[in-house]
């Protein structure tokens, strides 16, 4: 293993000791590793904007994605630097991300949460209007196989390296519409996962994801269908199940989402006309 790759394991993961116990035996001494959280404050021009609990590894990746999905930027100029504050006493959980002089930011918006929580008492519908007054609905008419789809589970099983270790982290995973895997992030919290994988595609110059599937570790909510959104992802797949919110989000964008997607089976919710039967 590289060394790149163990720093990379040793700040994803951390090992501990616990009690063990099968089959009513005595309890035993035995060595775990559990996924590592931490705060990481991201900062746009030394004034704090947020803070996250994350699992340390992609952070660039993370404050990029996390700016691009809230629509603070729109193209990789828009950034130009993303750096640790070295004057914080945890210069490794802050980010101070530097703009363009250009751009203007509306730090009175973003101090009041972007997202709509479940208990904040705004409808869902309102919070689905709020998006599209700035994402308009996707017309991409992207096609993808059944069978392509099923597959897919694997391959980012495949590629979750910190969740072999801790069995703690949810994954997001963009793949071409062939099934090639062209990014996977894995975090305690499935929106950071979602916000590092776009946040690579951002840092690299490479969003055009119009032709590509996000597919999520666990289930579907208003937020990450938000975000894939934001991407112009046409195609969102769940292990797991999508909220009631979620699907008339993804009916209304011209999203196809997909939910339960394990072996051989899958539940599709919305706009189906892009899956082919295969």
């Amino acid at each position: 293993m590289s060394a790149t790759s163990s720093d990379r394991d040793s700040a994803q993961a951390v090992a501990v000791e616990v009690l063990h116990c099968k089959a009513r035996a005595v309890f035993q001494p035995k060595a775990d590793t559990l996924a590592r959280e931490e705060p990481l404050e991201i900062r746009v021009r030394g004034r704090s904007i947020a803070v996250t609990m994350r699992t340390p590894g992609n952070d660039r990746d993370l404050a990029a994605g996390f700016l691009f999905t809230e629509g603070i930027v729109h193209q990789r100029s828009d950034i130009v630097e993303i750096a640790p504050c070295l004057q914080n006493d945890y210069p490794e959980n802050v980010l101070n991300v530097f703009l363009a002089p250009a751009i203007d930011v509306d730090f009175e918006r973003l101090t009041r949460h972007v997202f709509a929580s479940s208990s904040c008492g705004v409808c869902g519908k309102a919070s689905i209007e709020a998006v599209h007054q700035n994402l308009a609905p996707i017309e991409s008419e992207t096609p993808v196989t059944s069978r392509t789809l099923l597959d897919l589970p694997q391959r980012m099983r495949a590629a979750q390296r910190t969740f072999d270790r801790t069995g703690g982290l949810h994954a997001a995973a963009v793949f071409f519409a062939e099934g090639g895997l062209v990014g996977l992030c894995e975090d305690v919290g499935r929106h950071n996962a979602v916000d590092k994988v776009i946040g690579q595609s951002f840092l690299t110059d490479q969003l055009h994801l119009d032709r590509h599937v996000l597919l999520v570790s666990g289930r579907a909510s208003f937020e990450i269908m938000q975000k894939a959104l934001a991407a112009r992802i046409s195609i969102v797949c769940a292990i797991s199940a999508p909220s009631s919110l979620a699907v008339e989000f993804a009916n209304e964008s011209g999203q196809t989402l997909v939910g339960f997607l394990r072996e051989d089976s899958m539940n599709v919710y919305a706009n189906p006309t892009r899956i082919e039967h295969v």
